[in-house]
């Protein structure tokens, strides 16, 4: 499993990155990104953290700890600079918190964000295929997601990317341990989304080209 979405106590997940990413281990993962929620007023304490933990624990353990954000809740004008910030200070994974149902989250979130460059559009919700079509054309991967109050647009995710050519990646957005998954209950998130068996491989493919190239 490579999972990378996931949350520490560094924002408002209950673990430290050690013991999320060794429970995360035990379960089988092969990589996972600690992509704590940043803005203005923690992403300059965040990163060097999680970039440090990160090389502890690489060296010394066989899964792959991915030092990451998750920009959050910002005005759309300020997601370009701190994706440039993320990014000269160490963020291997910059993830934007798309438009969920579930928040009030700042219409216009998803494209701005997809023309930022980032690397993973976070549970973009009732995303449009103009969106999705601009997502394909810079390579932003767009999320399905297995937590439970994000998942509700899955479907709607998956249709748009078939339809566009948009790639698809699959999350947990952990903010505990309980919800680390295995291999098996992500393909069958996907499955209840929609995907096929040939879809579902390409899925898991993405993920791990994204490990690949960092």
């Amino acid at each position: 499993m490579i999972d990378l979405h996931t949350h520490t106590l560094l924002s408002d997940g209950e673990l430290l990155p050690s013991e999320l990413a060794r429970r995360a281990e035990v379960k089988g993962y092969e990589a996972i990104g600690i992509t704590d929620h940043c803005d203005w007023s923690n992403i300059d304490f965040i990163i060097p953290h999680i970039v440090k933990v990160s090389k502890s624990l690489n060296l010394h353990w066989k899964i792959n700890v991915i030092p990451g954000v998750e920009i959050t809740h910002v005005p759309l004008d300020e997601i370009g600079p701190l994706v440039k910030f993320a990014r000269k200070n160490g963020a291997k994974i910059v993830i934007m918190h798309g438009e969920t149902l579930s928040e009030p989250v700042i219409k216009g979130t998803n494209r701005k964000a997809i023309e930022c460059g980032v690397d993973i559009l976070a549970h973009p919700g009732n995303i449009k295929e103009e969106d999705a079509r601009l997502a394909r054309d810079k390579g932003v991967l767009l999320e399905i997601t297995t937590r439970e109050n994000h998942l509700m647009a899955n479907k709607h995710v998956a249709d748009v990317a078939r339809a566009t050519g948009a790639k698809l990646i699959v999350n947990t957005d952990a903010h505990k341990s309980e919800d680390l998954i295995t291999e098996k209950m992500a393909r069958d998130v996907l499955s209840k989304a929609g995907l096929t068996e040939d879809e579902i491989e390409q899925v898991f493919k993405n993920s791990r080209n994204i490990i690949n190239a960092i």
